[in-house]
């Protein structure tokens, strides 16, 4: 009797054992079957990674043009005739609802409507709004998914732009391509799978720097590769006259000796990264000069993109180049534009910008698709936030400017999966949103999945929490995405 109750209490005898052993031995080899690396010692991220991408992908790369400063949505598409009959008139406080301000117009007692100057009409099958100031972009209407309700949380521009390029307003985070890197790696082992171009407008500059393209918690090798305008595309790449080729891969074959030899004994994964970075560079070296060089380009792709893309480190060069480096395998291109910041002056700033960027953003799309590759390739057109539809400071017949607004702006979409259309619309007075309202995690999601990745899953452990891109928000955009 006291044996029975003891197996009774442990709900065990020898029949049971061996049954779940039979069980727990299925199991491990139906796992085994299903993830191979299942008992191989490697971790949970490096197991993730392996089943990349989680489904089909609908692009393969992505050229993102970031318009930094916020361009004017009120200026570009989000047409809005009424602030042209209110013009000068007070915002009405049941519009702006408390909204917080800047400290550049909190001091402001009247907030008058400023309507654009410039004028619109309608374009493609979507019969969708554009400025006058983008004919280039006009002509390209068929191939936009044009969103005119992104909503952010910041205010300010280095919170803002961090958002949109970290998924978090706080530095240290992975930026988008580094995540891009980390989870799809690059299609050409001789060039990043993250590269990033430069370029400064005739307008108000806002600052750019390296914490947007930097790899954050995860290997340094998911860091963003600056390409300069100088004459060596990526500094401290070349070697000396006087070192062979020989030389180098010597000398390379040395160092990666002693770096194993610290591995092994120190168990550091960012050695392992250095010695990544060392072959990258060795093999960059020929690799980087064959895809700058833009001298073999035939007179009607200079002519598509304009004169411009012959000046090194212009918006229409980065252009150009960014085509390049998508066409020879680089995963993530992303580009930053200064010069958007139009709190005064507005009307002739953005007539700069816009003569900068409209005829090579528009080339981008037209050039992708005559090779075939914007099917396969996503491209993305906007800034951090957008602009009130109030002027900050004095406001005259022909002359304003706007003050940051992340209620509601525009940006576009092309290539890679993306339905051609208007998504979302905002108020009369261009303040609010009414329909359809896309967050920054949402923009993030929807990239992601586009890219065939599910962005819930696409993880990394650090410092004993799981991060991910759109940290514990974000859904998928499915109505802007192709059947």
């Amino acid at each position: 009797m006291a044996k029975q109750a003891l197996e009774y209490r442990l709900r065990m005898n020898r029949r049971r054992f061996l049954s779940r052993l039979s069980l727990g031995i299925g199991s491990a080899a139906l796992g085994s079957l299903l993830i191979p690396d299942l008992f191989s010692g490697k971790s949970n991220e490096e197991a993730i990674l392996e089943q990349l991408p989680h489904f089909a992908p609908k692009a393969k790369r992505i050229i993102y043009l970031f318009q930094n400063g916020a361009p004017s949505q009120l200026e570009l598409f989000d047409y809005k005739p009424m602030l042209r009959e209110k013009f000068g008139q007070d915002l009405p406080e049941s519009i702006r609802m408390g909204q917080r301000l800047t400290g550049m117009t909190a001091e402001q007692t009247k907030f008058p409507l400023a309507g654009s100057l410039f004028n619109f009409a309608q374009y493609g099958e979507s019969k969708a709004w554009i400025s006058e100031l983008l004919p280039y972009t006009a002509g390209i209407a068929d191939e936009l998914c044009i969103i005119k309700s992104m909503y952010t949380e910041a205010i300010n521009h280095d919170p803002a732009l961090t958002f949109f390029q970290t998924g978090a307003q706080v530095g240290n985070r992975p930026s988008m391509g580094s995540w891009l890197s980390y989870g799809l790696g690059s299609e050409n082992k001789n060039l990043p799978a993250f590269c990033v171009l430069l370029s400064k407008g005739k307008g108000n500059g806002q600052g750019v720097y390296s914490k947007l393209w930097t790899n954050g918690f995860l290997d340094s090798v998911h860091q963003g590769v600056q390409f300069s305008s100088g004459e060596n595309p990526v500094l401290y790449l070349n070697d000396h006259a006087s070192v062979t080729r020989a030389d180098r891969r010597h000398m390379l074959d040395q160092l990666e000796a002693l770096n194993e030899e610290g591995l092994r004994e120190f168990g550091d994964p960012e050695i392992n990264a250095k010695i990544q970075q060392y072959e990258m560079a060795y093999r960059m070296q020929t690799a980087v000069p064959e895809v700058t060089d833009i001298s073999k380009e035939p007179e009607s792709v200079i002519k598509l993109y304009g004169p411009e893309c012959l000046v090194p480190g212009t918006y229409a060069a980065n252009c150009l180049l960014a085509r390049k480096l998508s066409e020879n395998g680089v995963r993530f291109v992303q580009l930053y534009h200064q010069g958007w910041d139009g709190h005064g002056n507005l009307p002739a700033e953005i007539k700069g910008q816009c003569a900068d960027t409209d005829q090579p953003s528009a080339a981008l799309i037209k050039d992708l698709k005559q090779r075939g590759m914007l099917d396969e390739t996503l491209v993305i057109w906007g800034g951090e936030f957008g602009r009130t539809n109030y002027c900050q400071g004095p406001l005259t017949k022909d002359n304003y400017g706007r003050d940051h607004h992340p209620r509601c702006f525009t940006i576009w979409m092309a290539g890679g999966g993306i339905k051609p259309g208007v998504y979302g619309e905002t108020d009369d007075f261009g303040y609010n949103i009414t329909s359809n309202p896309v967050h920054v995690h949402d923009f993030h999601a929807t990239v992601l999945h586009l890219m065939g990745m599910d962005h819930e899953q696409l993880t990394f452990k650090h410092l004993g929490r799981r991060y991910r891109l759109t940290d514990v928000a974000g859904k998928i955009v499915n109505d802007i995405i192709k059947a």
